[in-house]
């Protein structure tokens, strides 16, 4: 029987099984009690699109079952409509533009933008999520996606790969593993279409023998998706224009949301088949808005709104809505919080579960809009629960950024094509603007597409007044300068200096055999292995205290700010 049913039951023969007592056991934090995994299932560029969110043009069985099962988060918001600056919060707990992470692809672009590679650089206090998770001994696997606008220390996972799974760990450690499904992705848009093959090694775990050419036809725990005929009628956006191209773009939108689902099922079902689900929270969720023209990397609710559903081992609130504001900031706290560890003083966001979570729910959310690829932009956003102010920080240029990418969607072909013949409705044109104003209000709920500007209208100033103040607010105490030029901002990063900061070498004090590792790097993490009969670990150890070291072993190590280059290993005894 599952540890956790037995000390379940324990507790209940000793309080007594009368109502009351139930009722008061049920609001037990789950942190209080045995350690408990995490799961994340992640998908790419996907608002709520599916049957738990009130959208029933595809079936998606598992997640429909995860929704019934647990509790759906309608209001939870990327702060970017992108995926690396955002995957950089989740991780922080800290907003892109207070760190450096908020200009899609720092290393990338250098010939179009004249700038040296760079990596966002949090403050010396920041670690990565998962880091901290290890130090509460917790088996941390993220398969495989990284791309948080910075380079993982080593010591940020137990394994982050193809093959990684919670399946690797020790017997009876308790885990956080990340599984990211890339099936939604912007990509799964181009022609010719087709479902992408890759997601099978998500169901290899640990066989480093198996390659995605090698599946054929279902993997256990599979169930074939359930896809659409090709003469579907969709609820096309006013954004978009309503016909052949469009509704094949929104076909295989639904239907890359089909094989998520399935892939996603397989996830659960090996979770089922170990025993997990007992004693797993599983969190579902996309790493911003959707994948269409007009979605992806803007601040519109089609861009930043990502469904999210919690399912908690007890099934607690099953099959109900949690309407609060929740950010991608918030997630960093939240599972701090739920493993009952109280969240880093760094963090900008607020637990919304757990033993630490606030008394206060969210009342706004933010968001940001810079660079894209070669194109820049700076926009700045606050939301509550209805309405959300924009900033524009150069009016003079429209919203239409020419991402090379982005225009290999058939749809954005279209929506081009229709520009330059002069043949866009009003609301497919506003996108393409030459100019846009400075300050922009939208009704979110009224307005969902958010098309009509209330920002002059007299009887919202008092709305936009609040709204501005709060982003005023924002952008002091996390210390955004949305005006500032990104070569500006890396020379902040770097300290003055010309070029990326090192990360000083591990030192190494050697006493009785005991070892004492540090670095004169402020914010460093040290990871380190010990190497006995030259069979040299897999993962990299989070160090932590003075360690002994046994006849014949040799200890490696290797330190890493985030954002600096990291240090180059170092031996002892040396070889």
């Amino acid at each position: 029987m599952n540890l956790r049913i037995i000390l379940f039951s324990i507790l209940i023969i000793a309080l007594g099984c009368s109502p009351k007592v139930n009722q008061e056991i049920s609001k037990i934090p789950i942190s209080e009690s045995i350690p408990l995994n995490i799961l994340w299932l992640v998908t790419e560029d996907m608002g709520p699109y599916i049957p738990p969110f009130g959208d029933s043009t595809i079936a998606t069985p598992n997640l429909s079952r995860l929704a019934a099962e647990g509790v759906v988060y309608p209001n939870l918001f990327s702060p970017s409509g992108v995926c690396s600056p955002s995957r950089a919060a989740i991780t922080t707990g800290m907003y892109p533009s207070s760190i450096g992470a908020n200009n899609m692809r720092t290393t990338s672009y250098t010939e179009i933008t004249g700038l040296p590679k760079y990596e966002a650089v949090p403050p010396p206090e920041a670690k990565m999520m998962s880091e901290y998770l290890r130090m509460q001994g917790y088996y941390c696997s993220n398969n495989n996606k990284e791309d948080y606008q910075f380079k993982a220390p080593v010591t940020a996972w137990d394994e982050s790969s193809k093959y990684a799974h919670w399946r690797n760990k020790k017997e009876g450690q308790p885990f956080f593993s990340i599984f990211n499904f890339g099936q939604t992705h912007e990509s799964g848009l181009f022609e010719p279409y087709g479902l992408k093959k890759t997601e099978f090694r998500h169901y290899r775990s640990g066989d480093r023998s198996f390659t995605g050419e090698q599946a054929s036809g279902k993997t256990s725990g599979e169930e074939t998706s359930i896809h659409l005929p090709k003469d579907t009628k969709f609820d096309i956006a006013p954004y978009h224009p309503d016909n052949e191209i469009s509704r094949r773009d929104y076909w295989k939108v639904y239907n890359n949301i089909a094989e998520m689902d399935r892939q996603l099922g397989a996830i659960l079902k090996q979770l089922e088949e170990d025993d997990l689900m007992d004693n797993t929270i599983i969190f579902f969720y996309a790493d911003h808005g959707g994948p269409l023209p007009r979605q992806k990397r803007l601040i519109y609710d089609s861009g930043l709104n990502s469904p999210m559903i919690i399912r908690f081992p007890d099934k607690r609130n099953a099959g109900t809505r949690d309407e609060q504001l929740v950010s991608f900031i918030d997630f960093a706290p939240t599972v701090l919080s739920l493993v009952g560890k109280e969240p880093k003083t760094n963090y900008q966001g607020q637990a919304f579960l757990g033993k630490y979570k606030s008394v206060n729910k969210r009342k706004y959310i933010h968001a940001a809009g810079d660079r894209f690829d070669g194109f820049t932009d700076a926009i700045r956003a606050v939301r509550d629960d209805q309405y959300k102010l924009i900033r524009n920080y150069k009016p003079e240029q429209g919203y239409y950024l020419p991402v090379t990418y982005r225009e290999r969607i058939p749809m954005m072909q279209e929506l081009l094509r229709l520009r330059d013949a002069g043949e866009l409705t009003p609301a497919q044109a506003q996108w393409f603007r030459d100019s846009k104003p400075e300050y922009e209000l939208f009704d979110c709920i009224n307005d969902p597409h958010e098309l009509n500007n209330l920002a002059e209208e007299q009887n919202y100033q008092n709305k936009v007044n609040e709204l501005k103040n709060e982003m005023d607010k924002w952008l002091t105490s996390i210390g955004d300068r949305p005006d500032l030029p990104e070569r500006k901002l890396i020379e902040k990063l770097w300290l003055g200096k010309e070029t990326k900061p090192i990360t000083d070498e591990v030192q190494m004090n050697i006493s009785n055999n005991h070892v004492t590792l540090s670095c004169d790097t402020p914010g460093a993490s040290i990871g380190y292995k010990i190497i006995s009969s030259d069979e040299e670990p897999e993962s990299w150890s989070v160090y932590e205290q003075p360690i002994k070291l046994s006849d014949g072993d040799v200890i490696k190590a290797q330190s890493h700010r985030i954002g600096y280059v990291p240090s180059q290993h170092k031996m002892y005894p040396s070889k």
